[in-house]
């Protein structure tokens, strides 16, 4: 679901509220409801993955991403 490099930031979060809402024919409440449970999955997904980045012993010696790399 790549956007168009052309659409700005605020076009692309309408055009993905207007897909969200389509989504819920409409029901506001149900997108809403739709958007938190899929927040709180990708939370509980995360703190897994950082659980096992962080139990796993070669994972110090991974090298870091650097911020000024273009």
């Amino acid at each position: 679901m790549s956007e168009p490099s052309s659409l700005s930031d605020v076009d692309r979060y309408e055009q993905a509220c207007d897909q969200a809402i389509a989504m819920c024919d409409g029901n506001l409440r149900s997108t809403i409801k739709a958007l938190i449970m899929a927040n709180e999955y990708l939370e509980l997904e995360l703190r897994e993955v950082q659980a096992t980045v962080s139990n796993h012993p070669a994972s110090a010696r991974l090298p870091r991403a650097n911020s000024d790399a273009a």
